[in-house]
């Protein structure tokens, strides 16, 4: 009869099983809701719990890291030359429709200091996009950053209570909606 326990494969794999651990949350919370069990996420990712615990104490410390990976991602592409505020728009909305599960914990945990940074970071990038479509008089002088992040709470709100299949459709009409009351 074979061991069916899982090799220790040493400090070295640390880089390693905390990628797998991301992209399994991802997917796990995705699939089954941000209250689904830890172990899902370490089964699917391919670790023991222990693993999961060592590089995430607790469950806000796993979907900050997402959240953390996705406000990287946003960052990366408005500091591309020509990125646009439609086209940081865009990726977000496409992280919120993949991510509806950690609407949930957001809301919760609006007085985490954590998810503070987080947003902050985001209105951050939004500000700098704004100001720039705004120069570029495609949008409304008198918006804020924090109008840009109550437009996307707004479509994350709508797409937290739809069905997957749903969710694309709705962001884009949701987006064509508030559209009119960003335009200059």
């Amino acid at each position: 009869m074979r061991d069916a326990r899982r090799t220790n494969r040493g400090p070295g794999a640390a880089a390693q099983n905390r990628a797998a651990l991301l992209a399994a949350a991802r997917e796990v919370f995705a699939a089954a809701g941000y209250d689904a069990p830890l172990s899902m996420v370490a089964r699917a990712a391919g670790v023991g719990q222990g693993s999961l615990y060592r590089h995430f104490p607790d469950r806000i410390s796993l979907a900050m890291a997402v959240f953390e990976d996705g406000v990287a991602e946003v960052e990366a592409l408005a500091a591309e030359p020509g990125a646009t505020l439609d086209d940081v728009l865009a990726l977000i909305t496409e992280q919120a429709i993949a991510s509806t599960a950690f609407i949930d914990m957001v809301s919760a945990s609006l007085a985490d200091p954590r998810i503070v940074a987080v947003h902050n970071r985001v209105a951050d990038v939004l500000a700098g996009k704004l100001a720039e479509a705004q120069r570029a008089g495609r949008v409304r002088a008198d918006l804020t950053a924090e109008d840009m992040v109550l437009a996307v709470s707004m479509i994350t709100a709508v797409l937290a209570k739809r069905p997957a299949p749903a969710r694309r459709v709705s962001a884009a009409r949701a987006w064509t909606l508030l559209r009119r009351g960003l335009e200059a």
